[in-house]
C-alpha cells in the first residue's frame, strides 16, 4: 500500500468513528442511537480488518470508494444500515446451467458500489 493510500484509509477510518460518535438516530430514542452507534463501529472494524491484507491498488481503491459511498448514504438518509438491493430482471431464473451463470452475472453487475463487501445472497 502506498503512503497516500494508507493516509486516505486511516483518514476514512477516523471519519467513520467521528460519524459514530456524533450519530443521532432518526427516532431520537437513546436506545436506538446507542444501537446504531455500536453497529457503525462494529461494521467499520469488521470491514477494515477484513481488508487489512489487501495490497492490490485497484482493490484498495474500490474499498475506499465503497467506504465513502456508505458514509455519504448513511449521513444523507440518516440510516447506518446498508440499503437493500433488488433482483435484476430474470433474477429468479431456474437454477440450471447457462441460465444460472447468466443469473449470477446479472446479480453481480446489479450490486451497487456501497454493497461490494456484503456477502452474496
Amino acid at each position: 500500500m502506498t503512503a497516500s493510500a494508507r493516509r486516505q484509509v486511516l483518514s476514512l477510518y477516523m471519519r467513520v468513528f467521528r460519524v459514530a460518535r456524533s450519530w443521532q438516530a432518526e427516532s431520537s430514542l437513546p436506545q436506538d442511537t446507542d444501537r446504531e452507534k455500536r453497529y457503525i463501529v462494529q461494521e467499520a472494524r469488521t470491514l477494515f480488518r477484513q481488508n487489512q491484507q489487501l495490497t492490490d491498488q485497484e482493490s484498495i481503491k474500490k474499498c475506499i470508494e465503497e467506504c465513502e459511498a456508505r458514509i455519504e448514504i448513511g449521513l444523507h438518509y440518516r440510516n447506518p444500515y446498508p440499503k437493500p438491493t433488488y433482483l435484476p430482471i430474470m433474477g429468479l431464473a431456474t437454477q440450471k446451467g447457462r441460465k444460472l451463470r447468466a443469473q449470477q452475472r446479472m446479480r453481480k453487475q446489479a450490486k451497487p458500489v456501497y454493497l461490494q463487501s456484503q456477502d452474496d445472497t
